[in-house]
């Protein structure tokens, strides 16, 4: 063979390779997508899916249609798209919930890191600290010394065993020596009125839940859990600025594909989301989502989810919480 006819030879087998990858990701999608909730409809997670669903399908001209597959504390949802074909066509919308899934429960019938490609991240939501009024703290670093003081005096609150604000609650016991005693509640109907009347003395909870009363001075905020303070509340520190180094912890909202899925495939849906992120009525929507937009590629978001879960298994594991079969 002729020199120019190897050389083509050549040319020619890298573009038969190149060719499909490009097409995975400058192809797609060419039929409708589907994105699977693991919970009921009408939730946050379910109003940031639906949202997306719509932005996406004014961009592909095609329907993207929203899947409510609940139960088994987002188990079942999220199993479903584990197994589905890694073509793009099947995502899976999720809370943080399935990091802490991971480490909550004794066995899954999928592997949380195996079996998903991390998408994209929607948005971030932090949890507020908030005190109840009678405590003799006007700070964390007040608090935590009060709470050395007082050693399984104080109480906490959180949304049930397993919860962000338990799991969170752990790390602040584990990250500053204090000792206090969880109360769990069956969410924050429950939790709110507890705190307000002193049954408890602290919790993490939701901005929604904790500013409304700490405006009418009925309760005190401290700070905020995230990386870099909030908008609807730019006067809180991080917990870290408040005194206790290296506590960080976010809640998200994000986009899973089953593993496998082009690389190509799942970068055009992470720039989409990024491109949606910048409309005005997406922006719009961040202070009722009670979160802030992200928009990270796959990667960033791999290393975000699998970090998560390496930190709360450790959570898990030095608090001895029981794991769930």
């Amino acid at each position: 063979m002729h020199g120019w006819a190897r050389k083509l030879t050549g040319q020619a087998l890298l573009t038969c390779l190149f060719v499909p990858l490009v097409a995975a990701g400058q192809g797609y999608p060419v039929k409708p997508v589907r994105i699977v909730v693991p919970l009921a409809a009408g939730g946050g997670v379910d109003s940031v899916a639906r949202a997306f669903a719509q932005k996406y399908s004014e961009a592909w001209k095609l329907p993207v249609i929203v899947e409510n597959r609940p139960g088994a504390g987002n188990i079942i949802g999220a199993d479903y798209v584990a197994k589905a074909a890694p073509d793009g066509y099947t995502l899976l919308a999720s809370s943080s919930s399935l990091a802490s899934n991971a480490v909550l429960f004794r066995k899954l019938p999928f592997d949380a890191v195996r079996d998903f490609a991390p998408v994209t991240q929607f948005i971030a939501t932090q949890l507020f600290l908030a005190l109840n009024q009678k405590v003799p703290a006007s700070n964390v670093r007040e608090l935590i010394a009060y709470a050395k003081s007082q050693p399984g005096k104080l109480n906490y609150g959180s949304t049930g065993i397993g919860s962000g604000a338990h799991l969170i609650s752990e790390m602040l016991k584990m990250d500053t020596g204090i000792d206090v005693v969880h109360v769990p509640y069956k969410g924050d109907a429950p939790l709110m009125p507890a705190l307000l009347n002193g049954e408890i003395q602290f919790g993490f909870l939701t901005a929604s839940a904790v500013l409304p009363h700490a405006k009418a001075g009925r309760l005190r905020a401290l700070a905020v859990t995230g990386r870099t303070r909030v908008g609807t509340a730019p006067d809180l520190p991080t917990m870290m600025e408040a005194g206790v180094p290296n506590f960080e912890f976010e809640s998200w909202i994000g986009l899973f594909a089953p593993a496998g899925t082009p690389g190509e495939i799942l970068g055009a849906i992470s720039a989409e989301t990024a491109r949606a992120l910048r409309q005005p009525d997406i922006i719009a929507r961040l202070p009722g989502w009670g979160g802030d937009a992200v928009g990270s590629t796959p990667e960033a978001f791999a290393a975000r989810y699998r970090g998560d879960i390496a930190k709360l298994g450790k959570v898990v594991s030095e608090a001895r919480i029981p794991l769930a079969e």
